[in-house]
């Protein structure tokens, strides 16, 4: 992952076409290093989630260049790379696991760091409210698969005020219910990224998220089915 630590860092520094493109080589080798890891992380996820097997690199990743039009921040590329293995690729609306490379995080911005998630950011509304009857009908069986992922923390930023409408108040589960996404995440370092062993430590800290991407994506299913 050298490659694509140095070019991230030496883009979050550079951020513009005229540099970008006098260093398209450098970042070439760097997304092909990123998308061989990929392609192998997908098979080892494959592993214990049998519903991510035959996916594609293309399935799961996400292009550099950044969408300026509605924004304030008009940098035209991003310093992170990022991938999101889940059943049916990145654009389905499953449960997941992302990995995401960003050696200089931007204060204010949401990532802050290289980090691995389990779970579903923004899901849809019916999806949303499938998930809340589930933290309803079994609070121990969600509060035990999120347990289980063990050095994963669970990520309350973004969350209502108070239990959603048409909800009971007063359970145990009150601040599960007030969550509009449920994963967890784990932050690493650049020595986890550098070390050689980083497919296999790698694939071993998402299995740990699994019992909790299992159960979010049968609260997916019962909805598309």
């Amino acid at each position: 992952m050298k490659q694509v630590i140095d070019f991230l860092t030496a883009l979050h520094d550079n951020n513009d076409k005229t540099w970008f493109d006098a260093h398209k080589s450098q970042y070439l080798d760097a997304l092909a290093e990123f998308n061989g890891f990929v392609e192998q992380l997908i098979e080892g996820i494959a592993t214990f989630d049998p519903a991510c097997a035959g996916l594609t690199v293309k399935d799961c990743t996400y292009r550099i260049y950044r969408d300026v039009r509605w924004s304030l921040d008009k940098r035209p590329y991003k310093t992170y790379m990022g991938t999101y293995i889940a059943p049916h690729g990145k654009k389905a609306g499953y449960a997941g696991y992302y990995f995401h490379v960003e050696p200089v995080p931007d204060p204010g911005a949401w990532s802050q760091g290289s980090l691995m998630t389990g779970g579903m950011y923004m899901p849809a509304p019916e999806v949303l409210k499938s998930i809340r009857e589930e933290i309803v009908d079994n609070g121990d069986g969600v509060e035990k698969a999120i347990r289980e992922a063990k050095g994963f923390a669970l990520d309350e930023t973004n969350k209502l005020k108070r239990p959603p409408k048409d909800f009971p108040v007063g359970t145990p589960y009150d601040e599960l219910l007030k969550l509009k996404d449920l994963y967890v995440t784990k932050y690493v370092s650049s020595d986890f990224l550098l070390d050689k062993n980083l497919l296999k430590n790698t694939v071993a800290e998402f299995k740990k998220t699994y019992p909790l991407v299992q159960l979010l994506n049968r609260c997916v299913e019962l909805v598309y089915e």
